[in-house]
């Protein structure tokens, strides 16, 4: 028998053993699959959406129960693990509410005929989810692939099994039928074989841009459909109009909510000379009064990295950083004694060959740039291989948005960070990824557009 180890970040031990499905497994859940789509697709949207709103009100009913589960295996604290559930019960409404509304088959252009666009399902959707956001990444994906009369296969990371498992239990729990969503507890290289296999129609991946690449690779190879988000390096833009008070007090959780894990997160500071100095202070000054410490607490707001492995990538990201002249105005680091506690660290003096500005950086660090001009600021912020998200602030609405328009990126904040929400496409550009997920945007990526002509 193989397992996998479900550890607790905060005092790095073993919760318990998971045992891995074997290749005959499966395929049985392979097979299982397909044949549930062909009853599923047929199912009326009208019971898909009752069965999506018991889901929700499952997850709001039992939100405390699952927000422990998430602060146990992977760290987050307590006051944003439970928000994170009940954030998917509401996306989970959004779909239940407006799925009919986006099947309904649509007229094409007047002609001699009839002619009507129509949006069918196409299959089984392979989804590998990372480890930071463990309910709210599968089921931001779940959520439009099932409304949409799709199934859905789940690999989950192999840092939170225990959330994966858990997953699958709430659709059982809440009617699904057995097949329209099951959770494989595998390894990446069995994951990644079963793009190839005719039962999977398409592949929804959020990772690393290495392995989405790879994935990328594999599904193109087999000419299947696939949706890639694969992190960030988002810029946050101060202008030196800002409301500078404002702008230190949203950017300081925008850089270290969930301990700085996060795709979305703020991750560079670019800011206007004029107002830098005073940014910089208060930025400091509230960093300083983040709570470092039991996740469970419900006053803490810095728990654990997952994994020391995360940790020392960032300690190399920091090192280098101040190896070219960075300057610790918070020196944070990793904290002596049990799980992988990491104190936030904010850099200033920072220049944009660092590798704290040219790579993605996954925990508690953020580094302060300063600008002379704003077109400086647009081309800093530009200046990345990625395109997740960024904040503008300014107090000139129209400014702000004429430099928005300017970001390479898939999404912008103004006066305000990037958060995903079900009503809006979630994605980037460039070396974040392709394609989108939530919104009519997203649900549409894994539907058959089909033209239908009747004479």
């Amino acid at each position: 028998m193989t397992t996998i180890s479900s550890i607790n970040p905060t005092t790095g031990k073993v919760i318990s053993e998971v045992e891995m499905h074997t290749d005959e497994q499966v395929s049985q859940m392979l097979k299982k699959s397909a044949e549930t789509f062909r009853e599923w697709k047929r199912t009326d949207v009208s019971e898909r959406n009752e069965l999506l709103k018991n889901f929700a009100e499952i997850l709001r009913k039992n939100k405390d129960e699952y927000g422990k589960l998430i602060t146990t295996e992977m760290g987050k604290v307590m006051k944003q693990a439970v928000p994170e559930v009940v954030k998917c019960a509401t996306m989970f409404d959004y779909f239940a509410d407006n799925a009919e509304k986006m099947l309904e088959p649509e007229p094409a252009e007047e002609g001699a005929c009839d002619q009507m666009i129509h949006y069918e399902p196409m299959g089984t959707v392979l989804a590998i989810k990372p480890w930071n956001f463990p309910f709210w990444q599968v089921l931001s994906a779940a959520a439009h692939v099932l409304a949409g009369g799709n199934v859905m296969l789940l690999k989950h990371s192999s840092y939170v099994p225990l959330c994966a498992l858990e997953i699958e239990n709430i659709f059982l729990d809440a009617g699904f039928p057995e097949g329209v969503f099951q959770t494989m507890i595998v390894d990446g290289k069995t994951a990644s074989s079963l793009i190839s296999r005719d039962e999977v129609k398409a592949v929804s991946f959020t990772g690393g841009y290495d392995s989405g690449q790879k994935v990328a690779e594999l599904a193109a190879h087999n000419m299947k459909k696939f949706v890639l988000e694969l992190g960030g390096s988002d810029p946050f833009i101060v202008l030196d109009d800002a409301n500078v008070e404002m702008a230190a007090k949203v950017a300081v959780p925008s850089r270290f909510i969930n301990t700085g894990q996060t795709c979305i997160a703020a991750k560079r500071f670019i800011v206007m000379e004029e107002v830098a100095e005073e940014f910089t202070e208060k930025f400091v000054e509230k960093t300083l009064d983040l709570k470092i410490g039991d996740p469970m607490e419900p006053e803490t707001d810095i728990g654990p990295m997952v994994r020391n492995e995360q940790m020392l990538v960032l300690e190399e990201q920091v090192k280098d950083a101040i190896s070219k002249g960075a300057s610790p105005l918070v020196p944070g680091g990793r904290i002596a004694g049990e799980g992988y506690m990491y104190s936030p660290t904010v850099l200033s003096g920072v220049i944009k060959d660092m590798k704290v500005m040219t790579e993605e950086t996954f925990g508690p660090v953020a580094p302060i740039i300063t600008v002379k001009t704003e077109e400086e600021a647009i081309e800093l912020a530009n200046d990345s291989e990625f395109g997740l998200g960024a904040s503008v602030w300014s107090q000139k609405r129209d400014r702000a948005m004429r430099i928005a328009s300017e970001l390479e990126t898939g999404m912008v904040g103004v006066n305000s960070f990037c958060t995903p929400q079900a009503c809006l496409p979630f994605g980037g550009v460039k070396k974040s990824g392709m394609g989108r997920e939530l919104s009519r945007h997203g649900f549409l990526e894994f539907m058959n557009i089909k033209s239908v002509k009747l004479m």
